[in-house]
């Protein structure tokens, strides 16, 4: 009975053993873990604290430079040139004279009206006296009186018609390249020169008609042009009341000092305009962001762990996109590892303390 007894104690005795060794006891701790991924190792990771910051919306568009003022010089009247008074590439002042043709038949034609004229306003003064005597009846004096006037009409007529010999400066500007020279017989179709008003000077430009209702008289632009490295700024004062059917564009018109004759009319325009300044834009760096089938997404931290949230976007630049849904100022957006991060997956997170631009 005693031998019996030893004997199952040596039997338990060597049973336990072969479960300890063939079958160790599980680690339900290390279960358990990785149903909250706490028993995971982190990974990891760089990543920003989202804060807001200034930030300009701004739209690129071309243009064209353009003279304030601008006026082909052309004759009313064909003609001789008896007078060229053209210095190219000088300055003139409004109304002075630049090209006379010649004007001697109309001259001699307006001694003899002035003439006549005189002589009718003489003889209607004599007239005038004899009336108020009633030496001459009332229609006497009239029919004199319509005569003068005829003969007064005939002189404005024929000085209007030589005021058409002459070719003055409509306004103040540079006058350019002549085509003619004194002497030179010219018709109506013939471009004599032209004149050109360069300070200031307008741009010409035009944007989608979706910024249309984001433009306004008053706001600037900035541009630069082929072949000089100052950037220039203009103010626009005018916008088309009409979108362009066939571009489906607005036509807006600016205006920039030109006191230095640095802007010539023509030259072709690269313009950025500002639509909407902020202080409070909450940029990340684009490659934090990850496309998916319903839109995009970043990875933030929470509690060392990776969550992912969906965001709406805006604004891009080169190297940062605005964030204008799914984010708040504090949020940490992670940006390195990104194809490693799941929900839920620890992370241990390196801050950046700039947020690269």
């Amino acid at each position: 009975m005693r031998r019996g007894i030893i004997y199952l104690l040596i039997l338990a005795v060597v049973l336990t053993g072969i479960k300890l060794i063939f079958f160790p006891k599980k680690d339900t701790t290390a279960g358990m873990g990785q149903g909250s991924g706490k028993g995971k190792s982190a990974i990891a990771v760089n990543g920003i604290i989202v804060a807001g910051e200034g930030l300009e919306e701004q739209i690129t568009s071309t243009g064209t430079i353009l003279a304030n003022e601008a006026a082909e010089l052309r004759a009313e009247v064909s003609g001789k040139i008896i007078n060229l008074n053209i210095v190219e590439g000088s300055k003139v002042s409004k109304g002075m004279l630049l090209v006379k043709i010649n004007d001697a038949d109309l001259q001699a034609s307006l001694s003899k009206l002035e003439s006549q004229l005189k002589l009718n306003e003489t003889k209607a003064g004599r007239l005038n006296q004899l009336l108020t005597l009633n030496g001459i009846s009332k229609e006497e004096f009239e029919e004199l009186q319509n005569t003068l006037d005829a003969n007064k009409a005939d002189v404005k007529f024929l000085k209007a018609q030589i005021e058409k010999t002459e070719i003055r400066a409509p306004f103040d500007g540079v006058i350019g390249l002549r085509t003619v020279s004194e002497g030179s017989y010219v018709s109506t179709d013939k471009v004599i020169a032209t004149l050109q008003q360069i300070n200031p000077v307008k741009i010409d430009f035009s944007l989608p008609e979706k910024y249309s209702s984001r433009i306004k008289s008053g706001g600037s632009i900035s541009f630069t042009v082929e072949g000089n490295k100052e950037t220039f700024k203009g103010t626009i004062y005018a916008i088309e009341p009409k979108i362009e059917a066939a571009t489906r564009t607005v036509n807006i018109r600016a205006r920039c000092d030109n006191s230095d004759a640095s802007l010539l009319p023509g030259s072709f325009a690269k313009i950025q305009l500002v639509l909407d300044k902020t202080d409070k834009a909450l940029m990340i760096p684009t490659q934090a962001v990850i496309p998916v089938l319903k839109g995009k997404k970043v990875f933030v931290t929470q509690n060392g762990i990776a969550v992912s949230r969906m965001i709406d976007t805006g604004v891009r630049t080169e190297s940062q996109i605005e964030v204008s849904e799914g984010l708040m100022a504090g949020d940490t957006v992670l940006v390195t590892g990104i194809m490693q991060l799941r929900d839920s997956v620890p992370v241990k997170v390196s801050i950046n303390q700039v947020t690269p631009k």
